[in-house]
């Protein structure tokens, strides 16, 4: 999978979205509060990747609002859009690719929901490293995203993206909960658990450095 050119399309495509992309995450919202509910107590410092306008920040604010937070996107626009929230002050944003932007260290923990199902297992791995890396020890790792039900239908998806990776300008590739596993494992994670989720193709996954 070419990660340059997966990263410009998934910048001009959310760049595009970004007006209504509130109204459409709205129907998120309890997955989303899922992250904040499986924090620990004394969270204070956290990476929240992919976070977009900040929907899955509302919660987590209310609940520690003395937390700082980086919202890591390849959106400018979606950063933009996230400087109306009332808590923006409380937040430093970073633009760019998830696999070459420089999140800094020492997090608490590491946020993200409806973001990472674009790569490949073999990138997602390489991913999952550099958020172990930028984790401090026993700091958290949150994931709430979309699923396939099993590998079958994960290699089916994948092959279809690389079939004809320009037939559509956006197009998702999630893996399975078991792949998701796998590779956090992988990736030198311990404690790793997946839960079903208010949605049938969304899973939490949760694992510590």
């Amino acid at each position: 999978m070419d990660l340059k050119k997966r990263g410009r399309e998934m910048k001009e495509f959310f760049d595009r979205k970004t007006d209504g992309y509130d109204e459409v995450h709205a129907a998120f919202a309890g997955t989303k509060r899922m992250l904040t509910d499986h924090l620990d107590e004394e969270t204070v410092s956290v990476l929240d990747l992919g976070g977009g306008t900040g929907l899955e920040l509302i919660p987590l604010f209310e609940r520690f609002p003395q937390a700082r937070v980086t919202v890591a996107d390849i959106s400018q626009r979606m950063l933009e859009a996230l400087t109306a929230r009332p808590f923006a002050d409380r937040v430093r944003t970073v633009c760019g690719d998830f696999f070459e932007t420089d999140w800094g260290e020492g997090y608490d923990a590491v946020i993200s929901t409806s973001a990472l199902h674009h790569f490949a297992p073999e990138d997602k791995l390489r991913l999952y490293r550099r958020v172990r890396d930028c984790l401090k020890e026993g700091g958290q790792f949150l994931n709430a995203d979309k699923v396939v039900p099993d590998r079958r239908a994960q290699e089916e998806t994948l092959a279809e993206y690389a079939e004809d990776p320009d037939r559509w300008p956006h197009m998702d590739t999630p893996l399975a909960p078991s792949s998701e596993l796998e590779l956090l494992e992988d990736a030198g994670f311990i404690h790793c658990s997946v839960e079903l989720t208010d949605r049938e193709d969304y899973r939490l996954f949760s694992a510590r450095k």
